[in-house]
């Protein structure tokens, strides 16, 4: 894939479009708020290509949409177009989704080149639940192809560097103790789901001392990053289906909010460590 620019002008027009409703398999999302944007200043210490971060504009690089919930399934009723019923049914998910104390988000990552580098998030860490495990989190590929690097930091060291390549229909556990990041390696759009708490904030400051993840992905290599000692060796492993959460693969994700138990592991990850434990085996 070569070194592109990128239309930012056309492209936040159709994006801007995407913003009123999300799709999503046949289920339709009203977003609540403007999408939280990440711009290239937000990620500029954080690339590989030292010398193309330093003379780049700041532009626009991907989309987060918080704490959506369903409109409506097309699919299995008839829905009345009167605003009660869009409410009655916004309300009944909203409701879930605010006892559980988790959130449902969209993200879109456009595909460019960050000089050398593939367009990729800042990556962050999860704190410390009250159950004595960090706060886990599951993506599922809606469109596109991810990368999430995952990086396992204890006792201020990196023990283990996993690449799990996903595609559509996809689905990504994040265990306790990961740093991740998610790359968009493909000349195609990227829109990614996730479940999470929403009991915390993420921890972003570890990753930027470290000036970026444990590797950088170019086009035809990873690179290991200096600023990390005796980083192991990059592993890769395939997404799997976990149906004792609910997340086979094709099946949608955000369907789990019908069978909250299935949910309970994003804020309980105690009762969950073992099958946790093994999602990256």
């Amino acid at each position: 894939m070569a070194h592109q620019s990128y239309n930012f002008g056309g492209r936040r027009q159709e994006i801007s479009r995407e913003a009123k409703f999300v799709s999503n398999i046949k289920l339709d999302f009203i977003l609540r708020s403007k999408p939280s944007i990440r711009y290239l200043d937000d990620l500029r210490d954080l690339l590989y290509d030292r010398l193309w971060s330093k003379t780049a504009g700041n532009c626009e690089l991907y989309y987060m949409y918080r704490n959506l919930s369903r409109v409506c399934d097309f699919s299995s009723q008839t829905v009345s177009r009167e605003p009660c019923g869009f409410t009655r049914i916004l309300d009944e998910d909203k409701t879930a989704i605010e006892k559980l104390g988790v959130g449902y988000d969209v993200t879109i990552i456009p595909p460019m080149m960050l000089g050398a580098e593939y367009v990729k998030t800042a990556g962050h860490y999860h704190p410390m639940s009250d159950c004595g495990l960090p706060y886990p989190e599951v993506y599922e590929v809606l469109e596109g192809v991810a990368h999430y690097l995952l990086q396992k930091l204890e006792e201020d060291r990196i023990t283990d560097v996993v690449l799990v390549e996903a595609k559509k229909g996809d689905h990504v556990v994040i265990p306790p103790h990961y740093g991740h990041i998610t790359i968009n390696p493909s000349g195609k759009e990227l829109k990614m789901a996730n479940w999470v708490s929403g009991r915390f904030e993420s921890i972003y400051e570890p990753i930027k001392e470290k000036r970026g993840g444990a590797y950088f992905e170019l086009e035809n290599n990873f690179v290991k990053n200096e600023n990390y000692d005796n980083l192991p060796e990059l592993r890769f492993v395939p997404p799997i289906d976990v149906p004792e959460l609910g997340l086979v693969k094709g099946k949608p994700m955000y369907d789990l909010i019908k069978t909250p138990k299935k949910l309970e592991f994003l804020n309980r990850p105690d009762k969950y460590a073992d099958l946790l434990g093994k999602v990256l085996d």
